[in-house]
């Protein structure tokens, strides 16, 4: 069967309390320059503006989350996915107008990559200082950056290596790419600015003193797997 040049593509937004910045994320997807897109709002029960706002948009398909937790929040935004990629996008970052068209075609033109990541300018929300856990030298530059908003995905790497992982209250991210990695799940990163990511008094990793424990937990675990398949390859021979 030959595959479709304009491929649906799912886009997942996970919010609870997010009207501060919430439509001005929105509109950065409705400005795509690609247009064959679903979007999916998970919502964590919020108590502020968030559910006028995204039901104010008849494009979107609305859903309060289940259970508890971002991961949790991912997992579901996946279940209800309906396109074969799937991207994510936070509730206080913005898109360029181009992130789906460049992602979408690299995917179709690449069929062995299974996710796409590129690069990313952070900037100060005005009136805000950077959260303590920010490094301020990341304002000065575009970055790389394997995390959530500049992703693209086939849906079909959550069926080979898992969705998120619950027992990560914050850097859920962190581990799914840290076990993609070990994986050596085929990747591109695309020498391209997609994502404006706003830096603010309520980032919520870089606000969490938690955050350094989970980042060690993924080490290990990512160490260990090394080793297991390390030990594999050795048995097979």
């Amino acid at each position: 069967m030959k595959k479709s040049n304009n491929p649906l593509v799912s886009i997942i937004i996970v919010v609870k309390n997010g009207e501060k910045f919430l439509q001005t994320a929105i509109e950065s997807i409705l400005n795509q320059s690609y247009k064959n897109y679903e979007i999916i709002v998970i919502d964590g029960n919020s108590i502020d503006k968030t559910p006028i706002i995204v039901q104010s948009y008849s494009q979107i398909r609305y859903f309060l989350q289940n259970s508890q937790g971002i991961a949790n929040a991912y997992n579901q935004g996946i279940d209800e996915a309906k396109a074969e990629l799937l991207t994510f996008l936070s509730c206080d970052d913005i898109w360029t107008y181009d992130k789906l068209k460049i992602q979408v075609d690299y995917m179709i033109n690449n069929p062995k990559i299974q996710y796409v990541v590129g690069k990313v300018k952070f900037f100060l929300e005005e009136r805000n200082l950077p959260p303590s856990g920010f490094k301020k030298e990341l304002l000065e530059e575009d970055h790389i950056a394997k995390i959530m908003e500049t992703l693209m995905v086939r849906k079909n790497v959550f069926e080979k290596i898992g969705k998120f992982n619950p027992e990560f209250l914050i850097a859920e991210d962190t581990d799914w790419f840290a076990r993609c990695q070990d994986a050596k799940i085929p990747m591109k990163i695309i020498d391209k600015v997609f994502l404006y990511k706003r830096i603010h008094n309520n980032n919520a990793s870089l606000n969490d003193p938690q955050y350094n424990q989970y980042i060690l937990k993924i080490l290990r675990e990512s160490i260990h797997r090394k080793r297991k398949n390390l030990t594999d390859t050795k048995l097979c021979y």
